[in-house]
């Protein structure tokens, strides 16, 4: 009679919640698989915006110089600025000032120089190796100038345009290429 009341345990799934677990899990796990694979499939594995445009850059290159067009000399830095192409300008300052007479005149004009470019760093390095040649150029270009004519606005300007026809010039003959882009004064004094 004791053994009457008992529930039947044989007669009892074993195992059923651990089952129904996997289960669940399995279903899951493939739902998710499924979800990532179909993603990857519709996207179809293209490459991010940065990787194209350097695809592109790398086909570009490879027609310019299939087709000859890779020039000569240094070549232009850009700017990383994504609305134009516009080049990194680079600066480079004589250390010392350069002091001369003026062209029929007792004063003298004693200036610092700067050049820019917008070329690699070929041509600062042409500057520094062939800085006593330079100087000694734009100490003739200077004294050929008077005193009225470095006077003013304008007269910097002609001077500067001098001293950079000059300085190309002379970078010309010793390395094959200029280069400098513009020539400035950071001190100018006329006494």
């Amino acid at each position: 009679m004791a053994d009457a009341a008992l529930p039947n345990l044989d007669a009892r799934p074993k195992g059923g919640f651990l089952k129904k677990m996997l289960v669940w899990l399995l279903m899951a796990l493939l739902l998710g698989g499924g979800g990532f694979g179909a993603g990857f499939y519709l996207s179809g594995g293209a490459l991010s915006p940065s990787q194209e445009v350097l695809r592109l850059l790398e086909l570009e290159t490879a027609a310019a110089e299939a087709a000859g067009e890779a020039e000569a000399g240094p070549k232009r830095i850009p700017k990383e600025m994504p609305e134009a192409p516009v080049f990194e300008t680079r600066y480079h300052e004589f250390p010392d000032p350069l002091t001369t007479n003026l062209k029929g005149s007792r004063r003298f004009l004693q200036i610092g120089v700067g050049v820019s470019t917008q070329y690699d760093e070929s041509v600062i390095a042409h500057i520094e190796t062939h800085a006593m040649a330079l100087r000694s150029d734009m100490l003739a270009v200077i004294s050929g100038f008077a005193e009225e004519d470095v006077e003013g606005t304008a007269g910097r300007e002609a001077l500067a345009e001098a001293l950079k026809t000059a300085i190309n010039a002379r970078l010309e003959a010793l390395e094959g290429f200029g280069g400098i882009e513009g020539v400035f004064f950071p001190s100018f004094v006329l006494q």
